[in-house]
């Protein structure tokens, strides 16, 4: 037995030795110890970069475009030569046009750091997110590159006593989220008619570059209480495609008809340089005539109230104009009669019959003069995206609503301010 005993710790032994001899080879082996001094180097040794460049030795000389100024000014002052000016601007072509190069835009000049410098690229900040790069030096070359940016959660509220841009820029918040929010809930709010006392609570992310914030991101959620009634909105994902929703999983937006009436052709485009055929001149058209026979019932495209009935002394003739939100109007023009009971103020619904094809006006056949206005501003008709009005669907309901109950805590802890 104890010699059996002696045997088994021998053997218990060696295994022991042979564990240890391994073990130490792994923690001390070349590739370990090459590993942790790379380590050690580079934190020893951390590069500065700029614009996705190593600047450690190199000297940067950042400023801003100045008016009339342009890429082969701005590089003659750091001696380059012009023939690789020419081929910059001729390799630049498929990546950025440098024609677009707008004054007060930032740039920077890389050069080396010697007696006697030499250029070796000129970066181009398109937007505070977005550069272009030409590398001057060796093989030239042009790329885009992007800053890295930060998204931070932000929140605001606010009692309207004027007009929900007045109040943010008072507050000194961002403007844009005035626009923003009238465009979530243009279906929702008339925002010609806020009350005094009306007040906002907003959820939104704010977007920073080199410590600077340069906009905002999406706007999560926000509540809008008007004439004492509470309209929520949040933003919800699903099928990869985010979009806004009320509370009740409805959509904050609405569609529009593709088109106001049944026509024959498009017999005139949307253009800022048209030959009028009555007056024989050249002049934007910013709206598409549709053509159709005389008497064609004309239908509105959306819902919203007219605000406007009569004729046209511009030459549009019989004319309707219709307001559907804070953000969209629309017109139509050349009518031959109006329909029964269209009056100003009168409101209307999508499909709604308004008037009859006619070719009153400046006008050489019957025809219908569409115009499609967003901010007041004429867009082209056949390019209006009309958004989906879907609910959220059935599938996603159970996360929606715990996204917007969670939301909605949020927003409830959010002091008026």
């Amino acid at each position: 037995m104890n010699k059996k005993k002696i045997l088994s710790d021998i053997i218990v032994l060696i295994l022991l030795s042979v564990l240890i001899i391994i073990t130490s080879k792994l923690l001390y082996s070349p590739v370990t110890i090459l590993s942790r001094k790379t380590m050690e180097r580079n934190e020893e040794y951390k590069h500065t970069m700029q614009y996705g460049i190593i600047v450690d030795s190199l000297k940067v000389h950042s400023a801003k475009v100045r008016r009339n100024q342009f890429l082969s000014d701005i590089l003659l002052d750091y001696n380059v030569d012009y023939a690789i000016i020419d081929k910059l601007v001729r390799i630049s072509k498929p990546v950025f046009d440098v024609r677009k190069i707008r004054a007060g835009n930032n740039y920077a000049v890389i050069t080396t750091n010697d007696s006697v410098p030499r250029t070796l690229y000129f970066i181009y900040e398109e937007n505070p997110a977005s550069y272009i790069v030409f590398n001057i030096y060796d093989t030239i070359l042009v790329y885009r590159g992007k800053k890295p940016v930060n998204i931070i959660n932000r929140t605001i509220s606010g009692v309207i006593h004027s007009s929900l841009w007045e109040t943010m820029v008072q507050q000194g918040d961002d403007p844009n989220l005035a626009n923003e929010l009238s465009e979530i809930f243009a279906w929702t709010i008339d925002f010609f008619g806020i009350r005094d006392g009306d007040y906002y609570k907003v959820m939104y992310e704010e977007l920073i570059v080199d410590n600077n914030p340069i906009g905002i991101g999406k706007i999560k959620a926000a509540l809008f209480n008007h004439i004492d009634r509470d309209y929520y909105s949040f933003y919800f994902i699903q099928d990869s495609v985010g979009d806004y929703f009320d509370e009740d999983a409805g959509s904050m937006r609405r569609t529009f008809l593709k088109a106001p009436l049944r026509f024959k052709r498009i017999s005139s485009r949307f253009s800022y340089r048209r030959y009028h055929p009555v007056l024989k001149i050249y002049r934007p058209h910013t709206g598409i005539d549709y053509a159709a026979a005389s008497g064609t019932p004309v239908y509105t495209v959306g819902d919203g109230t007219v605000i406007a009935k009569g004729w046209d002394n511009k030459g549009g003739g019989n004319y309707i104009k219709v307001r559907h939100n804070g953000t969209y109007t629309t017109t139509y023009m050349h009518l031959s009669k109006f329909a029964k009971g269209i009056r100003k103020g009168k409101k209307v619904k999508q499909g709604d019959l308004i008037g009859y094809v006619g070719a009153t006006g400046l006008a050489t056949g019957p025809h219908l003069d569409f115009r499609f206005y967003r901010n007041g501003k004429a867009i082209n008709p056949l390019k209006v995206e009309s958004p989906p009005a879907e609910p959220v669907d059935s599938a996603c309901l159970e996360r929606f609503y715990h996204l917007r109950d969670s939301l909605t805590m949020c927003l409830d802890k959010i002091d008026i301010q």
